[in-house]
């Protein structure tokens, strides 16, 4: 089952899966992974509760990366950059949340968060004995079917709603923009970038810049994996830090910062998966991660990542009760 809801709309969606034709993709970061729902896409009234008593997966191991081991892997990330010379390196951590005497309430939750956060694509799917929730507002490309249009935007830096940028946050963000405008311009002759203005998203903001371009429909899958996986969730140059990141992550990061793809008659969208958790039977477990430069503070990354989490642990619904039955 998928249940999702796009930026700024009322509507909740599904996909009826009458037809063979595939909607709706979510593609781990890594490209290896996928998993696909066919059908048509359709609004649905959302009527029904859904609980994680559903799954058949458990999750075994409640062991969190602590503050302590994530600022010690940080001060061996930062001295990687600065010996590599890079502007930025992503680096993720997991948080897990046991359901101690009750079940995670799905509909409630997705409901939550959709009202928590207007902008943002929110989903939540179980398939196969995986299930994910999430709510994220970046963009990695939207095309117009009729127009050939193509839109897509640079989101970085991060801080509480209620302080004011640094120049950390200014530096880690250039790159991101820099990187996505010269690969639009290899698919595009006319490319038009905003000027920098803040994103809020919940408790916290970002900088963003958009784009929009015109481009063949015959070179969008094209474009899309060259821009998977941006700087924001990765770091430049793009091989090199991917390869980085399976050294300083000890985890899989499965769905966490891949995309989903969704397709409909008028439009083809792609967004970013972060702000998500992976939901198992009996606990979530919280995929967040932070832009690492050469000027980081392991504390104040903590803390971000901290606030991140919050995007989705706020939102969380539980039911006390045991007898529930699909």
């Amino acid at each position: 089952m998928l249940y999702f809801r796009l930026p700024f709309s009322e509507s909740i969606f599904t996909v009826n899966e009458i037809s063979d034709q595939k909607s709706v993709s979510f593609v781990s970061f890594d490209q290896c992974e996928i998993i696909g729902f066919k059908g048509t896409v359709e609004k649905t009234n959302f009527n029904q509760d859904i609980f994680s008593g559903w799954i058949s997966t458990e999750f075994l191991e409640f062991k969190t990366e602590n503050q302590e081991d994530y600022h010690h892997k940080l001060e061996k990330v930062i001295e990687f950059i600065k010996e590599n010379q890079l502007s930025k390196l992503v680096i993720s951590r997991r948080k897990s949340l046991e359901f101690e005497n009750g079940q995670l309430n799905f509909t409630q939750s997705f409901l939550n968060l959709c009202e928590s956060y207007p902008n943002a694509f929110v989903y939540f799917f179980i398939k196969d004995g995986k299930s994910w929730i999430g709510a994220f507002s970046e963009l990695l490309g939207r095309f117009n079917k009729k127009t050939s249009a193509f839109e897509t935007m640079s989101l970085a830096g991060t801080i509480p709603v209620n302080e004011t940028w640094t120049d950390k946050e200014i530096e880690e963000q250039k790159p991101v923009t820099e990187f996505i405008k010269n690969i639009l311009k290899n698919f595009s002759e006319d490319v038009e970038q905003s000027e920098t203005y803040d994103h809020i998203s919940g408790n916290i903001k970002h900088l963003r810049n958009d784009f929009k371009a015109k481009i063949n429909a015959k070179d969008l899958e094209k474009l899309i994996s060259e821009l998977h996986p941006t700087p924001a969730v990765c770091g430049i140059p793009k091989d090199f830090c991917k390869n980085a990141i399976k050294n300083f992550e000890l985890h899989p990061r499965n769905f966490y910062a891949g995309y989903i793809k969704v397709e409909t008659d008028e439009s083809i969208q792609y967004f970013v998966n972060l702000r998500c958790a992976e939901i198992f039977r009996n606990a979530a477990l919280i995929y967040v991660g932070g832009g690492i430069t050469a000027e980081s503070s392991p504390e104040k990354e903590w803390r971000e990542t901290e606030l991140k989490s919050e995007a989705i642990l706020k939102n969380l619904s539980f039911e006390t009760s045991s007898n529930f039955k699909p």
